[in-house]
């Protein structure tokens, strides 16, 4: 039976044992878990549109038909932290085109871990959560899998993974490549139809006419790795994944993306055993880069039949780091892991232009700008018969330093995590479980040092560079109380779970600010907020065949105060309440049927002063059949948003570039309409 999204919902604080057995090494952490992901979500290869079907404390923020972001119980960006197999990776835009979540394609994860909350001690700024991808791994013998998919908007998606070895050495290479035409919404838009019904007064904004129909993006991805038994004890990894995509669009933006590259490097090493002090090492290196050009060269402002005032934004990042961690008893019932771990980013960006965007060439956005860090941290485990009991702390050092030309002030951060957390098991059938803590972030290269760049209106030889970024930011800090109780019953399960979270000097983006004609504008600045919210998930088993899995999430946000000459205090990206239902039918072994609910409450609580809109609820229906032909063969196929519904779930919060028409509305982007696909995979 598929008990996968079971799971789904289960996330809060993440620190300790849900399930305990009576050795202390199977203490597993309290989280969102979900399994086979390669296997199950193979409408796309976008990891964001996976996780808020499945996941209720997540909404996407859409931006185009691939390469979206996700909102993690209020919270993105920075604030929450996105590991590909304990690699860190960050994106290259500042626009969020390529956030960390499109670094990875469904079609090559085994799992994924949701830790809400502040209680990842192991990793440099997980502020309010982290999202913990596992990719696929080798195999011995000889097997791997082919498979096709087609659906609605001309999707196109083509896999193949080979896996193999023996018992000291094994390898799988997994190569992919997917693309799609610009999807419709459910009255039959198009990305182009949409902003041209959106800004039919403003031509700039639209495609010119022959890249109007052109496909919304093409990605191809190749996964390597290599696992080396050295000794019965010591294992050595090491894995590659390259991504490339290419004409990427974002129809709510000015811009989109010529291309996306990214190149993830990892290498760890394991040791087993070595002695009393050390039951388990792991020494870590990784490293990944990207490239990011944005351009307006399918757009009509670079020109109507040509791109001879072509304006690109071309950014690149790159992130290396390491990490040791050992983990060793201090008693028959308690378990101790210390590590360091060390990171250097640097994020660099720089504008180019042509005809009448000449003037902006050579104009700096990000500055050359090293992110460097060093940190220690420790984990303690114990178990007192049903009581057990998890805490880390985390010390963090951190130095922020853009390069000399820009004449901007370099920063120095020092924070302290640390957290506690509980699980008690009162009967058979109940579960109580509770944890504190608190954990920092430091302000991003955006945020401090980012520059815009426009010609000026006034003499178009010259060209305006202001500094949106405020280099006196402080880092954020956010204190969290979590509390929940589990319930079993003989074909029943259900959690909840409670939370309330203190941000001091939260990094919000102020509009009026941002939108200035200053040269020195300081859009980001430290706000003190507030965020709680409730969780409910559970399942219910009618016959070994028939089960419902469900999840429901609501939260708020309040600032403490309205930022200087505003008047909301209502926190920007606190998504409605959102629930998920699924109806599963297991039929013949392993294949499954599904019906699937999506719903959300209307936006009735929005910052309007940075942006943000009114937003309809919405409910849409998606149906999905999984069935074996043949012993090797599977075939899935589905209809998602069966009742072809109009609907948007992203806001338009101002700290992203969007497009606004005159009156200051923001241009929403609609989901896609209804849209059927089918997946066949063939397995050896």
């Amino acid at each position: 039976m598929k008990k996968v999204v079971f799971m789904a919902g289960i996330a809060a604080m993440a620190v300790s044992s849900a399930l305990v057995a009576e050795e202390l090494g199977v203490i597993e952490v309290e989280s969102t878990k979900l399994s086979d992901v390669s296997g199950e979500e193979v409408k796309s290869a976008d990891l964001a549109d996976a996780l808020t079907k499945k996941v209720p404390s997540v909404s996407i923020v859409r931006r185009s038909g691939i390469a979206n972001d996700i909102i993690l119980r209020g919270q993105k960006k920075d604030n929450i932290n996105i590991l590909i197999d304990n690699t860190k990776v960050y994106g290259a835009c500042p626009n969020r085109m390529d956030p960390p979540t499109s670094h990875v394609l469904t079609n090559t994860i085994d799992s994924i871990e949701i830790v809400e909350g502040p209680y990842d001690v192991e990793n440099f700024g997980s502020l309010s959560g982290s999202v913990k991808v596992t990719t696929i791994k080798p195999a011995e013998g000889l097997n791997g899998e082919v498979s096709l998919n087609v659906g609605s908007f001309d999707y196109l998606k083509a896999a193949a993974t080979v896996s193999g070895g023996n018992d000291v050495v094994r390898f799988l290479l997994s190569v992919s490549n997917e693309s799609s035409s610009q999807y419709e919404d459910g009255d039959g838009n198009t990305f182009a139809d949409q902003i041209e019904n959106y800004a039919p007064a403003m031509p700039g904004y639209h495609y010119k006419d022959k890249y109007r129909d052109i496909d919304a993006y093409e990605k191809s991805a190749v996964l390597g790795k290599v696992f080396i038994n050295l000794a019965d004890n010591q294992e050595l990894r090491l894995s590659y994944t390259g991504n490339r995509s290419d004409d990427v669009l974002y129809p709510s933006s000015k811009m989109d993306a010529l291309y996306d590259d990214s190149n993830i490097y990892n290498i760890e090493y394991l040791v087993k055993d070595l002695g009393r002090y050390s039951k388990s090492l792991d020494v870590q290196y990784y490293s990944s880069d990207v490239e990011h050009p944005m351009s307006t060269f399918y757009r009509k402002s670079s020109g109507l039949d040509n791109s001879d005032n072509e304006k690109i934004s071309y950014l690149t990042t790159d992130m290396r780091g390491i990490k040791i961690k050992n983990s060793f008893d201090l008693s028959s019932s308690s378990e101790l892991t210390i590590g360091v771990d060390a990171s250097l980013r640097n994020w660099d960006g720089a504008y180019e232009g042509s005809g009448l965007q000449a003037a902006v060439t050579d104009l700096v956005s990000i500055p050359d700008v090293d992110t460097e860090n060093q940190a220690v941290f420790a984990e303690v485990e114990k178990k007192y018969s049903d009581l057990s009991v998890k805490a880390g702390f985390r010390y963090d050092d951190t130095s922020i330093t853009p390069s000399d030309a820009s004449g901007l002030q370099s920063n120095d951060y020092s924070g302290f995590s640390a957290n506690l957390f509980a699980s008690y098991d009162a009967s058979a059938t109940t579960r109580y479980f509770g944890g504190i803590g608190k954990a920092t972030r430091v302000p991003d290269a955006r945020e401090l040092y980012f520059r815009g760049a426009m010609v000026n209106p006034a003499n178009p030889m010259m060209a305006m560079n202001p500094l949106v970024g405020t280099p006196e930011l402080d880092d954020t800090s956010n204190t969290e109380i979590d509390l929940g109780i589990e319930k079993t019953y003989s074909s029943f399960n259900i959690k909840t779970k409670l939370f309330y979270s203190w941000l001091d000097d939260y990094i919000y983006y102020n509009a009026d600010k941002g939108e200035s004609m200053l040269p020195v504008r300081n859009a980001f600045e430290n706000i003190d907020a507030t965020i709680y919210g409730l969780e409910i998930s559970g399942a219910y088993f009618a016959s070994d065949e028939v089960y419902v899995d469900f999840g429901l999430a609501y939260q708020r946000g309040k600032k403490d105060e309205a930022l200087e000459g505003q008047t909301d205090t209502d926190l920007a990206e606190i998504p409605p309440m959102k629930a998920n239902v699924a109806l599963n039918y297991d039929y013949s072994n392993r294949n499954t049927a599904t019906i699937e609910v999506v719903a959300a409450d209307s936006w009735d609580d929005f910052d309007s002063d940075n942006g943000e809109q009114a937003l309809s609820g919405y409910g849409i229906i998606n149906l999905k059949v999984r069935h074996d032909i043949t012993r090797s063969f599977e075939l899935t196929a589905g209809v998602d948003n069966v009742l072809d519904k109009t609907y948007a779930v992203t806001n338009t919060y101002k700290d992203l570039t969007l497009l606004v028409v005159p009156g200051d509305e923001i241009i929403l982007m609609n989901e896609p309409g209804r849209y059927l696909y089918v997946n066949g995979t063939y397995r050896f």
